[in-house]
């Protein structure tokens, strides 16, 4: 069995009613440890609702859901969180980051929720933001900070919390093409290192990074297919 495993799901909104939407329409999808996917899909296309699901953010109308082992359909919203935060990091597009908090202390609050000691929060926070290359800003506030370095907080504080997957929504959607590049290049060290990357993304070109492409339609997967990754596309991807 692969990391995860969804089978004939559906997310339904207003079901049964005149105007209901099918968001997930009988979806099923297997994703195994270390594998770089990439999610695309226009707007309603359903790609949100999957990542949302595929998250423990939200949870499906029916099917049947496993989570490495782990059902987690029909989980309770406290269960779902205390498997979001030992399974699962989030990069948004919208970086999310709490401007009251310094730098290391924003990547650091996920790990309060793990229970991890202040002193290991601290050393992994630092490390994390080593690896993004933006010690330097450790004690600025994020509005100090570019688009582009906010960002790369915003995946030192995935990479702290040291889950086996980061699920990135449009992660270069508000940033030049050079720096899309930078971040998506992170994303690739990471998926190197054993981390399972999966991408939500309505751009081809941004797509075409990761080493196998999930499509959908109108609630549909229309295609699952392997993918060499394609450097030069993904570099211009923005321009």
């Amino acid at each position: 069995m692969g990391l995860i495993e969804i089978r004939d799901l559906y997310k339904i909104y207003g079901e049964g009613m005149e105007n209901e939407v099918r968001a997930l329409d009988g979806v099923s999808l297997s994703i195994d440890y270390g594998e770089f996917v990439a999610i695309v899909g226009s707007s309603g296309s359903g790609k949100s609702t999957m990542m949302n699901i595929l998250g423990c953010l939200d949870v499906p109308t029916r099917g049947a859901y496993t989570l490495d082992d782990i059902p987690v359909a029909r989980r309770s919203q406290r269960e779902l969180a205390d498997i979001r935060s030992r399974k699962i990091s989030f990069i948004f597009q919208g970086y999310n980051l709490i401007p009251s908090l310094n730098v290391w202390q924003n990547v650091a609050l996920p790990m309060t929720y793990q229970g991890i000691k202040p002193a290991i929060r601290r050393q992994r926070a630092m490390d994390a933001l080593e690896a993004v290359g933006i010690t330097a800003k450790a004690d600025s506030r994020p509005a100090q900070l570019s688009g582009g370095q906010q960002q790369r907080v915003a995946i030192a504080r995935a990479i702290a919390t040291q889950s086996p997957i980061i699920m990135a929504d449009e992660p270069t959607g508000a940033l030049d093409s050079k720096t899309g590049k930078q971040v998506l290049d992170i994303l690739r060290g990471l998926h190197a290192l054993g981390t399972t990357v999966i991408l939500i993304t309505h751009d081809n070109g941004i797509a075409a990074k990761a080493q196998r492409i999930v499509r959908l339609q109108d609630g549909h997967i229309v295609e699952d297919r392997p993918n060499i990754p394609d450097e030069n596309r993904a570099i211009n991807a923005n321009m």
